[in-house]
């Protein structure tokens, strides 16, 4: 039985390994981060919370049925919402309403059938997903959300099919098994949700620690320039590796402790560990659809919502996650699509 149980053990970790990565191993132990309570300053410091912890989510899925609606006199977009259960937004594109959304008495509207969440005060994206056991990127699709996908209070939103009905009688370990996360679902699902008429906190200008129910102002427009974050010798570049595996980013070759900069100016959308495959990772929000992603560091120096500075030192790189040598993976993303960094960092000379 002991060999069983070893057996069904390593093939758990296995399974952890995210398809598609290329070069990843699982390592022998965690290593820790310098944001791991056992390696914390005496100072007091906050602790990053994780994405899908802003706020507890209640599993209040209502179930709509399909049919269609007739507009009456004095309805809004938002009342039929309300009193079919549906979400705004499904009803506008099943229609193909746009914005201000105009309807008239006597129209037909289509409403889209299924179980609706109606969003609560600062719920993430990510942590309604996990209550259900449901995919963030399939809710993200469903529901057409686009940048900088902050959610509102009252908001309804479509869940899969396939997802199972309530999770809620597991524990958090349990739901942390069984619920899968990438750099896509932090970006577009890490923001927690906001009252109507409430506004975005603007970025701090130094480490300070951001209520995690409080939604984070992200940059406007950006030119798409960027630098290398680290120098080194690039051990895994960017694309396909053939069987299936592909990297979408690079991997950079560097002594551990070695200082990783910010690639371009931006916010800190993200810094922690909780993706096990890149270890201490950070993500950099520098606004029109752009993010930059750095893994594997040893050391976080940032904290979720600091503007940074290009060039300045966001952690030190390491050799935390599924690798067996100091290294730093490093991602450009636009409009949440990997792309490679090669085309906008500067040649090396």
């Amino acid at each position: 039985m002991r060999h069983i149980a070893i057996l069904i053990l390593l093939l758990g970790i296995t399974a952890c390994i995210p398809a598609g990565r290329d070069d990843y191993a699982a390592p022998p132990a965690r290593p820790q981060l310098a944001t791991d309570l056992a390696v914390l300053s005496t100072a007091p410091q906050p602790t990053q919370p994780s994405p899908w912890q802003a706020s507890s989510v209640s599993a209040n899925a209502q179930k709509v049925a399909s049919g269609t609606y007739v507009v009456q006199p004095g309805d809004t977009l938002r009342g039929i919402a309300n009193q079919t259960g549906a979400g705004s937004q499904i009803i506008a594109s099943a229609n193909g309403l746009v914005e201000p959304y105009v309807i008239h008495p006597g129209q037909r509207l289509k409403i889209t059938g299924g179980r609706y969440h109606a969003v609560n005060s600062g719920e993430t994206g990510i942590a309604i997903a996990r209550a259900y056991g449901a995919s963030w990127r399939e809710v993200v699709e469903l529901n057409a959300l686009e940048d900088p996908y902050i959610l509102r209070v009252g908001q309804k939103l479509l869940l899969p099919a396939s997802a199972p009905k309530d999770l809620s009688s597991l524990s958090v370990e349990q739901r942390a098994a069984a619920f899968d996360l990438d750099i896509d679902d932090i970006v577009t699902g890490g923001q927690p949700a906001l009252a109507d008429g409430a506004a975005v906190k603007e970025p701090s200008d130094w480490r300070k620690a951001i209520a995690p129910n409080t939604a984070i102002a992200t940059p406007g427009a950006f030119s798409g320039r960027f630098i290398w974050p680290v120098n080194g010798t690039v051990i895994s570049s960017f694309g396909s590796k053939g069987g299936g595996k592909v990297n979408d980013g690079l991997n950079i070759g560097v002594a551990k402790g070695t200082p990783i900069r910010a690639s371009a100016g931006g916010v800190v959308a993200y810094s922690g560990d909780e993706i096990g495959v890149f270890g201490g990772l950070i993500l950099i929000n520098h606004g029109s659809g752009w993010v930059t992603a750095y893994g594997h560091a040893d050391k976080l120096n940032v904290t979720r919502g600091q503007k940074v500075n290009a060039g300045q030192v966001i952690g030190l790189a390491g050799e935390s996650g599924y690798v067996q040598e100091p290294q730093l993976h490093f991602e450009i993303r636009k409009d949440r699509k990997p792309v490679d960094p090669n085309i906008h960092l500067p040649k090396n000379s």
